[in-house]
């Protein structure tokens, strides 16, 4: 009996995309993909275009009239021509750029100094990166009230440590301070110092992470070529390490300079742009006039004025965004391009000089004392032989680490001991660094003189409102951006990353304005309304990244088994993008948490207010329950650090493959 062989059935290919003769004639015209592109874009759309986009429109109105009385009447463009001779204008546009100027670069050089020293590490860099992310989680809040409290001219820990280390009149002899004890605050030439130096003590954990995740990406081929061709340490940085980093020193400086330039709540909550107008920035200029004086088309001017600056960092911003995709050499070569950083550098110095001449020689003199060091150092290695330079450079390491460490969590020690003084050792000033003895008794009376439960409670439920509907619409929306082919994506990508720069500052009035005509204020619907500004388009743009970084091949396998594009996206995509959802969620989380300009225009009564304008109204005038502060900027902080604290290595695999790859 003869049998019958049946040939075998051909294997499965993977299905090749439609040529053009496949296409209708709609999907040629909008894209292949367009219908599925409308389903998952529509909510970011309605919310960024009813949020942002419609607000701006309406601020720009506004910007054109003037108020007399209860009308508003239409006077052009004199709102912005009366901005020239307004010197409280002035004056804010120049602190704006000094206070942005000096704590950028100071960011860059910590931020560098910390990366590289925790990038050579082998064991409890985890840890340690844990740690140094503490004082960019907590809330804005608890950074200006302990940094108010430290740098108290009498009572302050700052000058009494520098005071016995005899530092204090050090700084007094050589100028650097005018007396001693120096009022860190109330000095007008020390004010604008000490509000950068918080700034900088905020903002270096955002920039260390960033360029953590960026030296872990520079291949190593690169260094162990260097040292093949004997290369020092020193040209290994220059030559490897900066170009490495530069995209992601670019990209980094570029979102920091914006958000920088536009911060209210630290300088607000520190000095309230004082003393004199020494500290206020141009957004407390626009702020006074729309919401104290209610004069709105004078203070969207002022906001309005400055959007030819954010637009030129946003398309510095796209550029770059763009440059790893882009293959082609660069159209401007030769010596001019070489001498362009050099110009642009020196007019940005003179720029400098010119603005703050007294803190330019201040900063001046940190940065060429910590060059100084730096270079001392590189020296004495250099003498040795490799064993004892080793191990010079690891005590180096060490030692550095320590004090960077001792610079980000002195003023979280202050806050843990206070909340648990009695009333009588903070009074007193009883044994500063300990409590004698321990005691919950400030937060017995935190709870008992103030609605701090309502607060907690309001801002718990406004952060995870505004964090489920970010989460949910970026989560189509950038799944849309980085794989559906559709007309217009490019023009939405771009759209999504301007509001996502676009400040709070040029927001408020408008919204405050639409929030007062549909008798929205003082209530949580007005913040759980206005809050995905600012969450939304980071959301959005951080998982267009991420979305774009997971292999396509492996969603084209689902759909040869027969899954539908809507069931791969939910089987197959959102799983491998666990770790860039979960970098969202505690960055939108932390953001909403954290919130004080809204909060502070938007809601008046205690009922309705979060954790930072309720601490914020727990000073009143000289009066300050620095016990009570403590403890609730304890109870306020430790949930967010617990949850960065497990969610640390998903973050930084988030910002690897989103926020710092573009």
């Amino acid at each position: 009996m003869s049998s019958v062989r049946t040939p075998p059935a051909p294997a499965p290919t993977a299905p090749s995309p439609p040529g053009p003769g496949s296409l209708t004639p709609v999907q040629r015209r909008l894209g292949r993909d367009w219908r599925l592109a409308v389903v998952f874009l529509a909510p970011t759309a309605v919310l960024v275009g009813v949020l942002v986009l419609l607000p701006i429109v309406q601020s720009m109105i506004t910007s054109t009239t003037e108020r007399h009385g209860a009308e508003s009447v239409f006077v052009g463009l004199d709102n912005y021509l009366s901005l020239p001779g307004d010197q409280q204008f002035r004056t804010g546009v120049k602190n704006s750029f000094v206070f942005t100027a000096y704590a950028e670069i100071f960011k860059v050089v910590l931020g560098l100094a910390a990366a590289l020293l925790l990038h050579r590490m082998r064991r409890g860099r985890a840890l340690l990166t844990g740690l140094l992310l503490v004082p960019w989680v907590v809330p804005t809040v608890v950074t200006a009230f302990s940094w108010r409290a430290l740098l108290d001219p009498i009572f302050g820990s700052v000058n009494t440590l520098l005071t016995d280390s005899g530092i204090g009149p050090l700084l007094a002899s050589l100028h650097l301070v005018d007396s001693w004890p120096a009022g860190w605050l109330s000095d007008p030439a020390l004010a604008m110092p000490s509000v950068i130096l918080v700034n900088v003590w905020k903002g270096v954990p955002f920039f260390t992470v960033c360029f953590l995740a960026g030296l872990k990406a520079i291949p190593a081929e690169h260094y162990e070529a260097a040292t093949i061709d004997g290369a020092s340490t020193w040209q290994q940085f220059r030559h490897v390490t900066l170009p490495g980093l530069r995209h992601v020193i670019t990209v980094t400086v570029t979102l920091s300079s914006i958000w920088t330039f536009n911060n209210f709540d630290l300088i607000w909550l520190l000095t309230q742009g004082g003393p004199g107008d020494v500290t206020a920035p141009y957004v407390l200029v626009a702020y006074s006039k729309a919401i104290l004086q209610l004069q709105y088309g004078a203070g969207a001017a002022v906001t309005l004025v400055m959007l030819p600056i954010i637009a030129g960092l946003v398309f510095v911003l796209v550029r770059l965004l763009r440059q790893d995709a882009d293959s082609r050499p660069p159209r401007w070569t030769g010596p001019s391009r070489t001498a362009a950083p050099w110009v642009v550098t020196g007019l940005f110095t003179v720029l400098l000089f010119w603005a703050s001449p007294q803190i330019f020689w201040k900063a001046a003199v940190v940065l060429a004392v910590i060059a100084l060091i730096v270079a001392g150092f590189a020296r004495v290695v250099s003498t040795l032989g490799r064993h004892a330079s080793a191990v010079v450079t690891r005590v180096g390491s060490g030692l550095a680490l320590a004090g960077l460490l001792a610079f980000v969590l002195g003023p979280m020690y202050w806050i843990f001991v206070t909340a648990f003084k009695s009333e009588t050792q903070v009074v007193m000033r009883d044994n500063d660094l300990w409590p004698t003895p321990w005691t919950i008794e400030q937060f017995g009376a935190l709870f008992t003189n103030q609605p701090f439960g309502r607060w907690y409670l309001n801002t718990l439920m406004v952060s995870a409102a505004s964090t489920t509907v970010a989460l949910l619409c970026a989560a189509l929306g950038g799944y849309a951006l980085a794989r559906l082919k559709f007309r217009g994506a490019q023009g939405f990508t771009v759209t999504v990353l301007l509001t996502y720069v676009m400040p709070g500052a040029l927001l408020f009035i408008p919204l405050y304005q639409l929030l007062i005509q549909t008798r929205l204020t003082d209530s949580l619907w007005s913040l759980a309304i206005t809050y995905p500004t600012f969450t939304l388009p980071f959301a959005t743009w951080l998982l267009t990244g991420y979305f774009a970084s997971i292999p396509v091949d492996l969603e084209e396998a689902a759909l040869v088994d027969g899954s539908t594009r809507v069931q791969a996206f939910r089987r197959v995509v959102l799983p491998l993008a666990k770790p860039g959802l979960l970098a969202v969620a505690l960055f939108t989380l932390t953001n909403a948490w954290n919130e004080f300009l809204f909060a502070f225009v938007f809601i008046t009564k205690d009922e309705y207010k979060t954790l930072p304008v309720g601490m914020q109204s727990m000073i009143a005038g000289d009066v300050v329950p620095q016990g009570q502060l403590a403890a609730a900027s304890l109870l306020v902080s430790i949930p967010v650090v617990v949850m960065y604290a497990f969610g640390q290595r998903f973050l930084t695999e988030g910002l690897t493959a989103g926020a710092v790859k573009g």
